[in-house]
């Protein structure tokens, strides 16, 4: 679902050398919100507990197992290890919706790959998760790093997860861009010192405030996505 839009702040032009583009991964390239939800709710009910998407909102852009933390004392005798395993049990059931490419991933990756523009997946979610979903936009052999839930102790907002992105690329964060669907990662992408395009797939645009371009998807974004400055 693409909420509505939002004039957020006319952003500040990019250095000259802005060289790298960092995407998250579920809601950012592959629209998964649906899936993850059914996930979550089968677990919840499972365990005989209410659950409400506010409740569900409180999971969407970080660690599975962070956002579990959370919850785990409503959960007696069970491990967040423990929980959290038993989702993904779910989320890889037959029954499950499939997930699909956010309008405009798969051109802007394979148009950026093209231009010989260095990407990386920066994902809250687990390795072998994420690429199998990158499949739908060209595979993941066009992102020269991945960091993953399993590469990081610390998930988003930290922004441990960006800043080993831009390392593993070999970019300072001033010279690259984030692309995050969520508040979490957007704030992860600033903390890092990160230029943000906030994609409105599964937040509004004043949820997402804090990036520097807000879009509903990614048909219309050029690259770089914000004005550049000649002078830096």
């Amino acid at each position: 679902m693409t909420h509505g839009s939002f004039a957020a702040p006319k952003p500040e032009p990019l250095p000259a050398a802005a060289r790298a583009a960092l995407f998250d991964l579920d809601g950012t390239l592959i629209a998964t919100e649906h899936r993850s939800r059914a996930a979550w709710t089968r677990l919840f009910e499972a365990h005989g507990l209410v659950v409400d998407d506010a409740l569900l909102a409180t999971f969407v852009g970080r660690r599975g197992q962070e956002a579990l933390g959370d919850h785990v004392h409503r959960f007696p005798g069970s491990t967040v290890e423990e929980l959290f395993d038993e989702a993904v049990g779910y989320l890889n059931g037959p029954d499950m919706p499939p997930p699909y490419a956010v309008p405009g991933a798969g051109a802007l990756v394979k148009r950026l790959y093209a231009d010989g523009v260095p990407m990386a997946v920066v994902t809250s979610g687990l390795r072998e998760h994420a690429g199998a979903l990158l499949d739908l936009v060209g595979g993941a052999h066009l992102f020269a790093a991945m960091i993953t839930a399993e590469d990081v102790s610390r998930g988003k907002p930290h922004p441990e997860g960006y800043l080993a992105g831009c390392a593993a690329l070999g970019v300072e964060p001033g010279q690259a861009v984030a692309f995050e669907d969520a508040p979490a990662g957007v704030a992860a992408a600033r903390a890092a010192g990160l230029a943000c395009v906030g994609i409105t797939t599964t937040h509004t645009g004043a949820e997402l405030r804090a990036a520097d371009l807000v879009v509903p998807d990614l048909t219309a974004v050029d690259w770089p996505p914000f004005p550049v400055d000649a002078t830096a």
